[in-house]
């Protein structure tokens, strides 16, 4: 797509005191857009692959800045090349659908464009637009409930050759909670009810809040920590004493929060995710000062590092990826009060789905 650097005026609703200036955040949002191709995909970074995740968080931000136009490409990208089953392969080359990289279909993947859907149509207003991604979005979602467990969690992933991988991951589980909800927006806004996803909305956002054994063990990732929180699953006084129990697992004062505990490493993207959930929770200040805490990642074109192992003074990997700076300019925008944001992040007016009576869980 045509270069394209924000005005700073453009990017005022991104100015966050000692996070970002207008200028700082309209660098941050050229440097995403620089990385976007002219199709509308979004890689990690040019000569990369894109994940359909990871593409979202990006156009997400895109949104979040005002970039409306880029967004909707990235979006248009994402119903072109969405495969018959109503999935994406897990990973393309450089964002190119002729190549893929990976082929196993991941349920989180799936299933967050729904996230990305309903925040654009949020942030724009544009029916026309949520009419046009309305069977990209439903489709997605039938893939992504075909892979339920009869105790509510999400299985992992199909393999190339069609296999489901029953097996779940709690922060892809939560992830998946998250996108349900905003589909069922998306479809209460269309006025075409969907009970069967309420019932497996209600069955997963349960077994997220109550059933740690029905996932694979991988407590040594921050994402599992934090995730049931920012996904909305798991508020109130539950999710203040999760995020308290973990804090000094995961949290390096002055420099950002593990990926992985005990290893040396903080990360730019669980960082800005670990403050949106704070935000989300009602920890506004804290929320602050671990995106204070993670300016030392900020590279000098405005995209932030993905990583600093802080034994060795390192940064690592090598690399400035679109979804680091998305992750960070969509938590700017929570705490800022843009409005596409708040609403999917906060939760508050998000349908919640039917939560399964005593009798039918276990």
């Amino acid at each position: 797509m045509t270069p394209h650097r924000p005005q700073p005026g453009q990017t005022e609703q991104l100015v966050l005191s000692g996070v970002l200036t207008a200028e700082q955040a309209a660098e941050t949002v050229a440097g995403i857009a620089a990385v976007q191709r002219d199709d509308g995909a979004i890689p990690w970074f040019r000569g990369h692959h894109l994940d359909p995740w990871d593409h979202v968080e990006a156009a997400m931000a895109l949104d979040a800045a005002g970039e409306h136009e880029r967004a909707a490409a990235a979006y248009a990208w994402l119903a072109e090349h969405q495969l018959p089953d109503g999935s994406w392969y897990a990973a393309y080359h450089d964002g190119d659908a002729s190549t893929p990289t990976d082929r196993s279909r991941e349920s989180n993947f799936c299933a967050y464009p729904a996230v990305g859907v309903w925040h654009h149509y949020l942030a724009t207003g544009d029916d026309t637009f949520a009419e046009q991604m309305w069977p990209t979005v439903a489709a997605a979602v039938e893939f992504v409930l075909r892979l339920q467990q009869p105790g509510g969690q999400i299985g992992w992933k199909r393999e190339p050759d069609g296999t489901p991988v029953h097996d779940a991951l709690l922060t892809g589980s939560a992830s998946v909670h998250q996108a349900l909800r905003c589909a069922l927006a998306l479809a209460e806004h269309r006025e075409e009810p969907q009970p069967d996803w309420e019932l497996a909305t209600g069955l997963l956002g349960h077994a997220v809040r109550s059933h740690p054994e029905r996932f694979l063990d991988k407590s040594r990732y921050s994402m599992d920590w934090y995730y049931p929180v920012l996904s909305g699953a798991v508020r109130g006084t539950e999710a203040k004493q999760r995020l308290e129990d973990g804090w000094e697992t995961f949290v390096v004062p002055g420099l950002g929060v593990r990926c992985v505990s005990p290893n040396p490493w903080v990360t730019g993207g669980e960082s800005a995710e670990l403050a949106l959930a704070l935000w989300a929770m009602g920890e506004s200040d804290r929320a602050l000062d671990v995106l204070r805490s993670i300016r030392h990642l900020r590279a000098e074109d405005g995209m932030y590092w993905t990583g600093y192992v802080f034994e060795d003074g390192v940064v690592w990997p090598r690399e400035r990826t679109a979804w680091t700076a998305g992750s960070l300019l969509l938590a700017v925008a929570a705490l800022g009060g843009e409005e596409a944001t708040v609403q999917v992040f906060s939760g508050e007016r998000l349908p919640s789905g039917l939560e399964p009576d005593a009798a039918d869980c276990c």
